[in-house]
C-alpha cells in the first residue's frame, strides 16, 4: 500500500481524496495556495505546506512546487483529482521521473488520449465507434478543409486538437461560416491551450451525452461501472448528471461497454477513466476520454457500491483489480447535482463569504462539499462548491430525493445555482428523460 499521498487539488475533491486516504490508512499531504490554508482537508491532512500565491499558475499549477512539497514531505505518491493538473502528460511524466507515483495513467497514455485526434485514432483501431470527421488535424488550406467540410456535410464542427472543458469549439452552418469559425477556434485554441491545431467533425443536431466509467490495472483486469447521462450542461459545461442513462436499448448499452472494456485492454490504460459519447438515433460516437476521476463519479458508486477513488488508490498502489464484472451488480439510480457560487440565471461567479450553510440529510442523501458557515468563497478558482447526490430504487424515487434535499439546502450570503436545479428537477420534459444536451440553453431561450 502506499504510504504517503500528496493531494494536488482544493476543495471538494480534495476532501474526497482525503476521506478515501484515511480508510486506507494512507498519510497525506494537502497543498494549497495561501488563501485556501484554512480549507477542509487542509485542516484534516496529517501535514500540509503552502505552495504559492492565490493565482492557480503560481500554486495548483505549479509542477516545481508541488514536486518540491513531495520531497520535502518524502511522499510516496501524488493524487491530482480532476482539473488542475489531473490531464497534464507533462505533470504526469515529472512526476514519474523524479521518482513517485503518479495516481492515474502512465504519462504515454494520457498524452495520447489528451490530443484529441489520436485518442479518435486509437478509439477507431479498437473499434469503439466514432464521429465522421476530418481523420485527422486540418492544415491552413482553407480550400481542402472546405472540401473536407463539404464531404463530411453540414453543419460541421471545428475543434481544438488539445482542447477541453468546453473550449475550442465552434459550429459552422456553411462554408462562409466555415471561415470565421476557424480563424476564432484557432485563436481560442492557442490562448486557452497553447496549440492552435484544430480537427473538424460532423456536428450532430440533437444528441444526448453519455459515459462509461471503467476501472483497469493496467495488468489487464478491466471493469465497467456501467453508464451516465450528463446532457443537461450549459457552456458545453455539465451541471447535472444521473446514472444509469435512461431509455437506451440494453443490447445497444451492452454492446457499449464491451467496447470500452475492449479499449482500455487495447491502449493498456491504468486507473479510472471515462470515456464519452454523443448518443443520437440509437448510435453512439465517441468525442473523448478523460483519464482522471470526474465530478459526477459518486453516481457511479451510488449504484454499484463501488468506491472509485479507493479503487485509484489500490491500483496505484500495484495491485491487481480484485473486481471481475460478474462481481458488480448495478441497483437502482442516482442523480447528482452540480452547487456553483454563480448567479443562477446568468452564471456569473459569485464570491464571497457563506453567512449560513444547511446541508440536506435523509434516506439516500450524500453531500460532497468544504464549504461550512464563515467560509470564503474565493474568486480565483472554479465555481463549484459542493455536490448533492441522491439515490432511489428507481429514477423516480431518486429524483424525488433531489427534489426534496434542493427545497432542504440552504446557503445564505452568496448567490449559487440551487433555484436553477429546483427548476430542473421538477422540468416534466427532464422528468420523463432523456433531454438532448441543448435542452437546457433552449429552456433559458423559451423563458
Amino acid at each position: 500500500m502506499l504510504e504517503k499521498v500528496l493531494i494536488a487539488n482544493r476543495g471538494e475533491i480534495a476532501l474526497r481524496i482525503l476521506r478515501a486516504c484515511k480508510e486506507l490508512r494512507i498519510k497525506t499531504v494537502a497543498v494549497h495556495s495561501k488563501i485556501d490554508a484554512a480549507l477542509k482537508h487542509v485542516k484534516l491532512a496529517d501535514e500540509a505546506i503552502c505552495i504559492g500565491p492565490n493565482p492557480s499558475a503560481q500554486s495548483y499549477l505549479n509542477i516545481p512546487a508541488i514536486i518540491s512539497a513531495m520531497e520535502i514531505t518524502n511522499a510516496s505518491a501524488v493524487h491530482p483529482g480532476y482539473g488542475f493538473l489531473a490531464e497534464s502528460a507533462d505533470f504526469a511524466e515529472r512526476v514519474e521521473n523524479s521518482g513517485f507515483v503518479f495516481i492515474g495513467p502512465t504519462a504515454n497514455v494520457t498524452r495520447m488520449m489528451g490530443d484529441k485526434v489520436s485518442a479518435i485514432q486509437a478509439m477507431k483501431k479498437a473499434g469503439v465507434p466514432t464521429v465522421p470527421g476530418s481523420d485527422g488535424t486540418i492544415d491552413d488550406d482553407f480550400e481542402k478543409t472546405s472540401a473536407i467540410a463539404e464531404k463530411i456535410g453540414y453543419p460541421v464542427i471545428i475543434k481544438a486538437a488539445a482542447g477541453g472543458g468546453g473550449k475550442g469549439m465552434r459550429v459552422a452552418q456553411n462554408t462562409a461560416q466555415l471561415k470565421t469559425a476557424l480563424s476564432l477556434t484557432s485563436k481560442e485554441a492557442k490562448q486557452a491551450f497553447g496549440n492552435d491545431t484544430l480537427y473538424i467533425e460532423k456536428f450532430l443536431n440533437n444528441p444526448r451525452h453519455i459515459e462509461v466509467q471503467i476501472l483497469s490495472d493496467g495488468q489487464g483486469g478491466v471493469v465497467h461501472l456501467g453508464d451516465r447521462d450528463c446532457s443537461l450542461q450549459r457552456r458545453h459545461q455539465k451541471i447535472l448528471e444521473e446514472a444509469p442513462a435512461p431509455g437506451i436499448p440494453e443490447e445497444l448499452r451492452s454492446q457499449l461497454h464491451k467496447k470500452c472494456v475492449n479499449a482500455c485492454v487495447q491502449i493498456g490504460y491504468r486507473g479510472a477513466g471515462t470515456f464519452e459519447f454523443l448518443y443520437q438515433d440509437n448510435e453512439f460516437f465517441f468525442i473523448e476520454m478523460n483519464t482522471r476521476i470526474q465530478v459526477e463519479h459518486p453516481v457511479s458508486e451510488m449504484i454499484t457500491g463501488i468506491d472509485l477513488v479507493k479503487q485509484q488508490l489500490l491500483i496505484a498502489s500495484g495491485h491487481l483489480l480484485k473486481l471481475q464484472q460478474k462481481d458488480i451488480v448495478f441497483r437502482g439510480h442516482a442523480f447528482e447535482c452540480r452547487i456553483n457560487a454563480e448567479h443562477p440565471e446568468t452564471f456569473a461567479p459569485q464570491p464571497g463569504v457563506i453567512e449560513a450553510y444547511h446541508a440536506p440529510g435523509g434516506n439516500g442523501v450524500r453531500v460532497d462539499s468544504h464549504i461550512y458557515n464563515g467560509y470564503s468563497v474565493p474568486p480565483y478558482y472554479d465555481s463549484l462548491i459542493g455536490k448533492v447526490i441522491t439515490y432511489g430504487s428507481d429514477r423516480t424515487s431518486a429524483l424525488a430525493r433531489m427534489t426534496t434535499a434542493l427545497d432542504e439546502m440552504l446557503i445564505d450570503g452568496i448567490e449559487t445555482n440551487i433555484p436553477l436545479h429546483a427548476d430542473l428537477v421538477r422540468d416534466p420534459n427532464f422528468a420523463s428523460g432523456g433531454v438532448s444536451i441543448h435542452y437546457l440553453e433552449e429552456k433559458f431561450l423559451g423563458n
